[in-house]
């Protein structure tokens, strides 16, 4: 396979730091990210029992301010934008008229009228069309911007990520909770401090001016020295992220999915009023979600690739929509769609791989919770 044209790509600012670190880079959606650098099972161990700094750059920011930020993005996205506080974040996704995901959020609330949203990497373009093409900033009151590039994301995550960051920073993280956040120094530079992350351990995020990426990434390594921190790339980011089954978008949620299907429903709050796709889901309810998307694991060699077709009473009813080998569990795992009344613990059914049908069962996730 001939090696991506990296000139042809975008990059983040930390580029050339993870080729100096030696590590594979790949095109990951038109970026040049690492893949990995030691490897992804020693990466995946290093994070699951040390720690480890993921370079996230390339997720989008968008910037929404004003008097009416609220009720806009109230309009625009699922969760109840009115219950955050002011350094809270929280998950959530816009949605077509259709019901299908645009795209999955972290919205975070820096104070009243001021929010920064959180976007997928291969979605920016998308998202900007999207929520640009819905806004009037004087019948909204307020504007929007996108930020992207002025911006720099680090991801510390790991049961020592706290103790990293609280290094390099005055403000004591010690009372930030998950999915709260504070703004202060850290790492010589101007941060956002968020306790978020994509792995289903304790961790922080970091969003920094794309400038001082590199004196970030530099310090963060300085600092969890001593506790092993390890660069992570994108291979061991999805094993986590999977084992904590955190949805990704493109794969397991997508413009043909509703969140009621893929077990969002936690984070749509249809008694708030009006957003866009609401009716959709109305009507879905109403009439019964068809499917449902489950986590699984196979009874027997192999690992289920995304694709691959699923079976139910020897009728093909889907495809894996992500599945790899859990380093943390010893098996092999996946995420897939299988119909109403097939959903719960303990269901049988068949995995395509290659010309064998694997046997595979609905168990209860996430397949991994840490045990600190």
């Amino acid at each position: 396979m001939a090696a991506p044209d990296f000139d042809s790509l975008k990059k983040t600012p930390l580029f050339d730091v993870h080729v100096a670190a030696g590590a594979r880079m790949v095109d990951f959606g038109g970026w040049g990210m690492p893949v990995q650098y030691a490897g992804i099972l020693a990466e995946h161990k290093g994070v699951r029992e040390a720690v480890g700094l993921f370079d996230v750059s390339h997720m989008g920011e968008f910037l929404v301010e004003g008097d009416g930020a609220e009720a806009f993005l109230q309009r625009m996205t699922t969760n109840d934008i009115t219950a955050l506080e002011d350094g809270q974040a929280h998950y959530t996704v816009a949605l077509y008229e259709h019901g299908g995901i645009v795209d999955d959020l972290l919205i975070y609330k820096r104070a009243e009228g001021i929010y920064l949203v959180c976007v997928n990497a291969g979605c920016i373009d998308k998202d900007w069309a999207w929520f640009s093409g819905h806004h009037d900033a004087e019948r909204d009151a307020c504007t929007l911007v996108n930020a992207s590039d002025d911006f720099a994301q680090l991801a510390i995550q790991g049961r020592h990520a706290a103790a990293i960051v609280q290094k390099l920073t005055d403000e004591d993280v010690s009372q930030v909770a998950y999915y709260r956040f504070t703004e202060g120094v850290a790492a010589g530079t101007q941060a956002i401090i968020a306790r978020t992350g994509y792995t289903g351990e304790d961790g922080f995020e970091l969003f920094v001016p794309a400038g001082a990426a590199v004196q970030a990434w530099t310090a963060v390594m300085e600092a969890g020295a001593e506790f092993g921190i390890q660069p992570i790339g994108l291979g061991a980011r999805d094993t986590l992220r999977l084992e904590a089954k955190y949805c990704l978008y493109g794969n397991d949620i997508t413009d043909a999915t509703t969140p009621l299907e893929g077990r969002l429903a936690w984070i749509v709050k249809l008694d708030k009023g009006e957003f866009i796709g609401r009716d959709a889901l109305v009507a879905q309810k109403e009439a019964g979600v068809p499917r449902r998307l489950v986590g699984f694991q196979l009874q027997d060699r192999g690992i289920a690739r995304p694709h691959y077709p699923v079976l139910l009473n020897g009728e093909e009813v889907g495809e894996v929509t992500s599945g790899a080998h859990a380093p943390s569990l010893g098996t092999s795992i996946g995420l897939c769609y299988l119909p109403k009344g097939s959903t719960k613990v303990g269901t049988q059914f068949e995995v395509q791989i290659r010309k064998k049908r694997v046997p595979a069962v609905v168990v209860k996730t996430p397949f991994y919770t840490r045990p600190y």
